[in-house]
């Protein structure tokens, strides 16, 4: 099976069998546990993403099977223990698929708006939640997500219950006081205070994307591309005059900087 490349997950599931056996297995793969694998899972998450905004789908093929790898590597590891099986893990997520989409597997009407089944949804979650013995509102919102995707479902918890702006005005009033606080901060305090401050600087600023019905995680990427693109075309010019930015200076970057930037909105205006 190890070498019939149409054998399909059951040739992957040998695969990581194989490299675990304790007495003929791959010494490294031997060695790591659910920690140490879990790194490289949020990694290949990450990659997966960037082939997609990048819409390099043949890159996407192989991204998205060193992300099935991790799932795998993991029901080893928890079949190993007793815990769990890839079987196991499959019939998991395919009943909850089941039963979260009752107007596809169910009685339900399918005649309803994209909001109102996102509605529905949230409420089958909540139920089970409930069901898990989740009583807070913020019960099972994972420590370790990325802080701002963290931030931003705390915060669509808690407006659930009512704890909530009731417009971007007001988030935008808070971002005010929020700023005014920080700047504070950073004239008479500490460094733990100025963090703290910074934090909830940017706590706000992520509940203003959700108000704006932004992914402020999706906003943040967006502008590091653009950041990227045009310090890069900075450089590009700053190499046509035989400079880098380590022989010019702020004045000389900022003026081409503005220039790139306006030749973008150009570009852009041109295109309609």
């Amino acid at each position: 099976m190890i070498h019939d490349r149409d054998a399909g997950i059951e040739r992957l599931l040998e695969i990581m069998r194989r490299l675990r056996d304790p007495e003929t297995g791959c010494p490294w793969d031997i060695e790591q546990s659910y920690a140490t694998i879990a790194p490289y899972t949020i990694e290949e998450a990450y990659e997966v993403a960037d082939a997609v905004e990048r819409g390099a789908m043949d890159e996407l093929e192989g991204e998205l099977g060193d992300l099935l790898l991790q799932a795998v590597y993991f029901a080893q590891m928890g079949a190993e223990d007793g815990h769990f099986t890839f079987q196991s893990v499959v019939r998991r997520v395919a009943d909850k698929m089941v039963a979260r989409h009752p107007h596809v597997f169910g009685n339900e009407s399918r005649d309803k708006s994209a909001e109102q089944q996102t509605r529905d949804w949230e409420t089958i979650k909540a139920a089970e939640r409930a069901g898990n013995a989740q009583k807070g509102a913020l019960d099972g919102v994972a420590v370790h997500l990325p802080a701002l995707l963290r931030a931003l479902k705390l915060q669509k918890r808690a407006a659930r219950v009512g704890f909530d702006w009731a417009d971007t005005g007001d988030v935008l009033a808070k971002i005010t006081e929020e700023a005014a606080e920080l700047a504070e901060a950073r004239d008479t305090m500490g460094p733990d205070e100025i963090e703290d401050e910074f934090g909830d600087l940017l706590f706000v600023m992520v509940n203003l994307g959700r108000h704006l019905g932004l992914d402020p995680e999706a906003a943040l990427r967006r502008t590091n591309a653009k950041f990227t693109r045009r310090f890069e075309a900075v450089e590009a010019r700053l190499a046509e005059r035989g400079r880098s930015p380590a022989t010019s200076d702020l004045a000389e970057m900022d003026a081409l900087w503005d220039a790139v930037k306006a030749q973008e909105k150009a570009a852009k205006a041109s295109r309609g």
